[in-house]
Formats: C-alpha cells, sequence, structure tokens
C-alpha cells in the first residue's frame, strides 16, 4: 500500500541504515512550512508536528524505504535518498553482506527516468556502490572533496549545530538546526537537497529547518531538572551508539550511556563493533537482551559477555544491571547536578527514560 501511494506520486523515498526517520521528517516539516503540502508516512513522530502521517494534497509522498525486510524494492521513487549502508539485518539476507548492498544498488536503480538518487559520499560503502548505478546521482558530503554539495563552516554546539552549504564551489548559505551531532548535519544535507530539487528556495528551507526539533526517540529531551539531563534515544546499532554519545558530549555533561541490546541475531552478528562503541561515555549500564516473541537465543550471546569485551574495549566502567527495575534502583538515588542520563536502544528501555525524568520532576 505505501508502495502504490509513493510511486503514484513524486515519491521521496529515504533508506539507509542510519537516519530515515529523522531525514524523512526533516523533509515533511520543510515541505509542510513551506506549504508544498506532502503526504508523508515516517516511522517516528515529527515532535514539532505530533503525528507521523498526514494525507496531503500536493505531488509528493515522502517515507522512509526500510532495507531491513527488503520492502524498500518495491518502490520506484522520483527522489532516492540513502543516507548510509552497513550490515544490520543480515539475518534476512543469509547473513551475506553482499546481498543487502545488491538490494541497494536495486533500489537507486529503480528510481524514475526523470528522479535523482541522493547519497552520501562520505560513506564507503555507498560511493562503491555508484559504479553500478545506471541513474542520476547527487552526492553530499564533510570530507569530500568530489561532493556535488559540501558543508564548511560548521560548529557542533549543545543541542545545535550549524554549516555553510555549498554547491559546485557556489555558497548557498547558512543552515542552523536544533538538534545536535555531525549525524544530523549530514541528515539536514540530504533533506535540504531533497527540497531544493522539489522547488524550494533555500532561504525558505533555512529559515525552516531550524524548527525542527527531532523526531520521537531520537535524541528526545525527557527531561532537564536542577542540571541534570534525561534523554532517549532509539540508537540500536554501534555507529548510532557512537553518534548519540558524541552528539551528547557536546552539552558538557558527565554521560551515562544506559543500553538495551535489542534481537540475539542483531548482538551475535554486531558483538565486536558493539563492544567499541562506548568509549565517549562516563559510564555504561547494559541491560539484558530485549528479544522480540520467537526469536531464538544464541548460545554465548549474552548482555554479561557484551559488559565483558565492552570493559575490555572501550570503557571499563561498563556494567550488567539486568532489568529496566535494577536500573532505576540504581540511578535514582545518585544522579546529580551535571549528569546526562542517555538510554538507547530499540526495545522499550525509553520507559526508564521517562521513569526518571518524572521522578525528577516531583524531586
Amino acid at each position: 500500500m505505501l508502495a502504490r501511494l509513493l510511486n503514484e506520486r513524486k515519491g521521496v523515498a529515504v533508506a539507509g541504515a542510519h537516519g530515515k526517520t529523522t531525514t524523512s521528517s526533516m523533509i515533511a516539516l520543510v515541505m509542510e512550512e513551506c506549504e508544498v503540502d506532502p503526504t508523508y508516512i515516517i516511522g517516528g513522530e515529527i515532535m514539532n508536528v505530533g503525528t507521523n502521517a498526514k494525507a496531503g494534497q500536493g505531488d509528493y509522498v515522502v517515507a522512509e524505504a526500510d532495507e531491513s525486510d527488503g520492502s524498500f524494492l518495491h518502490y520506484h521513487p522520483w527522489l532516492g535518498i540513502v543516507t548510509n549502508v552497513e550490515a544490520d539485518h543480515l539475518e534476512n539476507y543469509g547473513g551475506d553482506f553482499n546481498r543487502l548492498k545488491a538490494a541497494y544498488v536495486q533500489f537507486m536503480n529503480q528510481t524514475r527516468e526523470d528522479g535523482t538518487a541522493i547519497v552520501c559520499a562520505d560513506d564507503e560503502n555507498v560511493i562503491s556502490l555508484l559504479p553500478e548505478v545506471s541513474g542520476k546521482v547527487i552526492t553530499y558530503g564533510i570530507k569530500s572533496k568530489t561532493a556535488d554539495y559540501i558543508a564548511t563552516d560548521i560548529v557542533l554546539g549543545d543541542r545545535q549545530v550549524s554549516y555553510t552549504m555549498n554547491h559546485n564551489g557556489v555558497v548557498l548559505g547558512q543552515i542552523e538546526l536544533s538538534v545536535p551531532g555531525q549525524y544530523n548535519l549530514y541528515n539536514s544535507m540530504a533533506a535540504v537537497i531533497a527540497c531544493l530539487k522539489s522547488g524550494i528556495s533555500f532561504e525558505k528551507i533555512a529559515e525552516a529547518i531550524v524548527k525542527f526539533h527531532g523526531a520521537k526517540r531520537r535524541f528526545q529531551v525527557l527531561g532537564e531538572v536542577d542540571d541534570i539531563l534525561v534523554i532517549d534515544d532509539y540508537a540500536h546499532h554501534p555507529t548510532e551508539i557512537q553518534a548519540t554519545i558524541s552528539a551528547a558530549k557536546a552539552t558538557g555533561k558527565r554521560i551515562i550511556a544506559v543500553f538495551q541490546p535489542q534481537r540475539y541475531t542483531r548482538t551475535f552478528f554486531l558483538l565486536d563493533a558493539f563492544s567499541r562503541a562506548f568509549s565517549e561515555a562516563d559510564e555504561v549500564i547494559i541491560t539484558d537482551i530485549y528479544s522480540p516473541a520467537g526469536e531464538k537465543q544464541i548460545e554465548g550471546v549474552t548482555s554479561a559477555k557484551l559488559v565483558e569485551l565492552i570493559v575490555q574495549n572501550s570503557n571499563a566502567g561498563a556494567r550488567h544491571l539486568p532489568t529496566k527495575e535494577d536500573v532505576l534502583a540504581d540511578l535514582k538515588p545518585r544522579i546529580a547536578p551535571g549528569d546526562l542520563v542517555i538510554t538507547m536502544g530499540a526495545g522499550d528501555i525509553w520507559k526508564v527514560g521517562y521513569a526518571l525524568a518524572d521522578g525528577l520532576k516531583k524531586r
């Protein structure tokens, strides 16, 4: 059904291992603010708007393109965005990263003849696929010297970012964001390009995108009391964890990272990468693995084993607290001014963040 909606209008489909929800939310918000009246169907609630979907009357349909189960291959978008490509959801690709990469090539080759693939030039996996892409491609990046769009004059601040957008050596102007982190800079570059392609002026895009305050569970501030900050994030992959903790460091606070691994298969495939993702946190708490119904446990894949490897590879302060109740009992009495607690994971660890924030507000 989503494919039917997206394919019959000018579909803007956002694919990638990370950044799908935020990038598609940014595009939808800018189009809304600029009165393009898009249809959008997004996997997370846009904080400013208070919903994740809307049936608009305009030409554009904005949606996430999910690689996890291969469903993005139903789409034939006008703009096909690929934020990055990483080895995730390999259980659906026979454990073969090359099969997943081949699916991304097919997705990009399914952009309409009058359309364009918009891809990140700083992602090595993405760039390696481009020789197999037959249609028009626009690239963006920070490190790449040959990208079509390049960000310069970058300032990564406390829950904000600013940079200058350049197109083929010409300065377009400054973008200011009300969300943190280099990863959101990348997300915003893809969103800006998509909106430019949709006929919106750079000035209007810049004016609108600063109003974006994130999507639910994407660096979502749950509470800020007595200089204690509680944030919740959907980060469930090693790259996302690193990027989220790095963004949190810009606040200057002491970072207590609480991570709930999700799926035995993901933990098995990415165990070493997970163990190296927590170096910037001051303190690390790992809960038991959150497993969907029906998933079989894999022998030797446990949170205790993950903690053992984190202690070896990235953070000597990592501890295993099995349940959400254990985490709350540990943190409630001792969090203090200057602390930032960030709950991360694709399961129900957000409940810890809400309970902590509520407790602080009552205190």
